[in-house]
């Protein structure tokens, strides 16, 4: 009796913790489970077409024609992107950066960059604000409290829910978007909505814009800045040529309109055509990432500024899956498109050696022609 006894209560035992591990996993779904409805749920577009407001009044009122200004564009890495950083997106370790103070650290520097080179017209993007990666600083304010005497204008192009990945370390919430700053007054400007991925990818790529920001020009015309950056992780090409058709067609009408156009950004493709295999003794699979810039999709009127002050001798991007040094994978993605009366007198990568950024800055100088 006493055996029979001990296995009864064996069995009984067996079943409860069969019970818990099974009340263990049940729980652990309705977590993920209810993850997944929060960060589907939460999920929405900015609208199309959105005025943006203008911060900022400046004392120039009007571009001169034939007058010398400066313009830099420059993707400042939301502040993270010492030389030591890694970044986990792009096979690296980190998914913060790694301090509040690094971050202001970082955003001091690009300031004191952009004063350096007396930039009159600045096209920054990953511009963060209330993020859990850059510990909830407002980069874009602290822009504007430094460029007190410059007018702005910044379009959210990334708003996360709290990511839980990676789980060492979970990404969080991120705000971020693209800032523009200049030294004659903008007028007006709105957000356009950029096509994106319909899938799951969409998730890592939410919010893609660009702005078009409005300056008068001194003969009655307007300088049109278009800030942009265009998708990265989970695009395919279709969707990059779908992207430049719509940022392409409204630089077209602007010009139709006679309009001055420079468009500045990151755009994600290898701007040069061939920046890769010059920067990089070999091109490895993973990194296909940089597809050669759709040259043909350019339309009438317009270029690209690519003729190097130093020549193809400075990259504008790395690869953050290792720190910075020579065995990095460079290219250039970022620069500038103007239209035909734009004159470009100068431009060059700044070789910052992404001390601030895993972006290095592109300065242009340019005039606008008389029409």
């Amino acid at each position: 009796m006493g055996t029979e006894m001990k296995v009864i209560r064996k069995k009984k035992k067996g079943k409860k913790w069969w019970k818990i591990l099974l009340g263990v996993i049940a729980f652990l779904l309705v977590i993920v489970i209810g993850y997944l409805a929060y960060v589907l749920i939460s999920y929405n577009r900015i609208e199309d077409d959105q005025k943006l407001e203008v911060d900022g009044e400046t004392a120039t009122a009007a571009v001169k024609v034939g007058k010398e200004y400066t313009a830099m564009t420059y993707n400042i890495g939301f502040g993270a992107y010492t030389p030591d950083f890694t970044f986990f997106l792009d096979g690296g370790k980190q998914s913060w950066a790694a301090s509040k103070e690094s971050v202001a650290d970082c955003i001091d520097g690009d300031v004191a960059l952009i004063k350096e080179h007396k930039v009159d017209f600045s096209l920054l993007q990953e511009v963060d604000f209330d993020s859990t990666r850059t510990y909830h600083i407002d980069e874009a304010q602290m822009f504007r409290d430094a460029f007190d005497d410059m007018s702005s204008t910044f379009a959210v192009n990334y708003h996360s829910p709290f990511l839980m990945y990676p789980f060492y370390q979970p990404h969080g919430a991120s705000k971020s978007g693209i800032l523009t700053l200049s030294d004659v007054q903008i007028t007006s400007a709105i957000r356009r909505s950029l096509p994106i991925s319909e899938s799951l990818s969409k998730l890592l790529d939410l919010d893609r814009c660009y702005s078009i920001n409005r300056i008068p020009t001194d003969n009655g015309r307007e300088l049109v800045l278009f800030n942009t950056h265009l998708s990265a992780y989970g695009t395919n090409g279709d969707l990059h040529q779908q992207q430049l058709n719509k940022l392409f067609g409204d630089m077209q009408a602007e010009y139709e309109d006679g309009n001055y156009v420079v468009c500045g950004g990151d755009f994600n493709h290898d701007f040069l055509g061939n920046s890769k295999e010059i920067f990089n003794e070999e091109v490895p699979e993973e990194y296909s990432w940089a597809a050669p810039f759709p040259d043909e999709l350019i339309p009438a009127h317009f270029k690209k500024v690519v003729d190097f002050k130093s020549g193809v001798t400075v990259p504008s991007c790395r690869n953050c899956d290792k720190p910075y040094g020579p065995d990095c994978f460079t290219v250039t993605v970022d620069g500038f498109i103007v239209s035909d009366n734009v004159e470009t007198t100068y431009v060059d990568v700044v070789d910052n050696q992404f001390t601030y950024s895993d972006h290095n800055p592109v300065e242009m100088r340019f005039k606008l022609k008389k029409q």
